[in-house]
């Protein structure tokens, strides 16, 4: 099947390097403190969700940037499959994350945008060209230009599935009238019910999905309609990356045709499977692994 030939997803999205330094506590103001662990992998809203869509079977093509050191982040995603001739390679460092872990589990995060904020407009709009209207755009708060692209997608009639993190006002706000499933945690859901006056059910949007964690996951449309996945009991040892986890198994099941349910039961437990496993992007679980995870 060609790009642009339908069921393809688009995404948007950030490439992070997470720099992961576990710590016997989180630094205090003018604390040295020695880490004992030290891993690098891939991260970023964008990768993630990219990583997990095509993890669950979809075709996915990346519309994003890295600097001159994230050549190894774009040859992963490609290593799972994603396409990544819409990649651009900037002179601008690739977006990183210093993430402090400490016994608990607890981080502390320091995020550099770097690349994601400054790929090129004419990117998207190339990328997008192939895109048709059975196809699906994908996007989260990390990137640039997510507001053009989510109205350009519209105009095409393709679906668009926006995460509303890290969470911004203002950017929901800019994107709100070309979003066709917002997808939010709890949290996020608390936040722009508050920023908007409104309960979340309120909003005027095709579809919305609140993941609540250990609570499960919901999706209700427009009309009225509701779907509910109840939450699977696992031990987690890392959270990072379950909403992306989430995000990109529920976009992918929907692309292939599937029910707001069936895709939120099996997005349901990819992330509750991820959880259990340390890491993020390199830490998503594979379709044949949520399958034999659930039986």
């Amino acid at each position: 099947m060609s790009a642009g030939s339908g069921m393809t997803i688009f995404n948007l999205g950030s490439i992070n390097i997470d720099h992961f330094y576990r710590v016997p506590h989180l630094p205090a103001p003018g604390e040295t403190l020695a880490a004992h662990d030290y891993r690098v992998g891939l991260g970023g809203k964008g990768a993630n969700q990219s990583a997990a869509a095509a993890k669950a079977g979809a075709k996915v093509i990346h519309i994003g940037a890295v600097g001159p050191e994230g050549g190894w982040a774009v040859d992963r995603l490609a290593g799972w499959g994603v396409d990544v001739r819409h990649v651009a390679r900037l002179d601008t460092p690739t977006g990183h994350a210093i993430i402090n872990i400490d016994p608990a589990g607890e981080n502390a995060i320091v995020l550099y945008p770097g690349a994601n904020w400054k790929l090129p407009l004419s990117l998207v709009e190339m990328a997008l060209a192939e895109a048709g209207p059975a196809d699906t755009l994908l996007l989260q708060n990390e990137t640039a230009y997510q507001s053009e692209a989510a109205a350009w997608a519209r105009e095409k009639g393709m679906r668009v599935i926006y995460s509303a993190a890290p969470f911004n006002v203002g950017a929901v706000r800019a994107v709100m009238e070309n979003v066709t499933v917002l997808a939010l945690n709890a949290v996020e859901a608390e936040q722009l019910s508050a920023a908007m006056g409104i309960g979340i059910e309120m909003l005027d949007l095709p579809e919305i999905v609140v993941t609540r964690g250990a609570e499960g996951a919901e999706w209700r449309s427009r009309e009225g309609a509701c779907a509910f996945a109840p939450p699977i009991q696992v031990q987690a040892v890392d959270t990072t990356g379950a909403g992306d986890t989430f995000a990109g198994y529920f976009a992918a099941v929907r692309d292939a045709g599937q029910t707001p349910g069936e895709a939120l039961d099996l997005a349901g437990a990819a992330a509750s499977l991820k959880v259990t496993r340390h890491g993020t992007a390199d830490a998503i679980p594979t379709l044949e692994e949520v399958r034999s995870f659930r039986a």
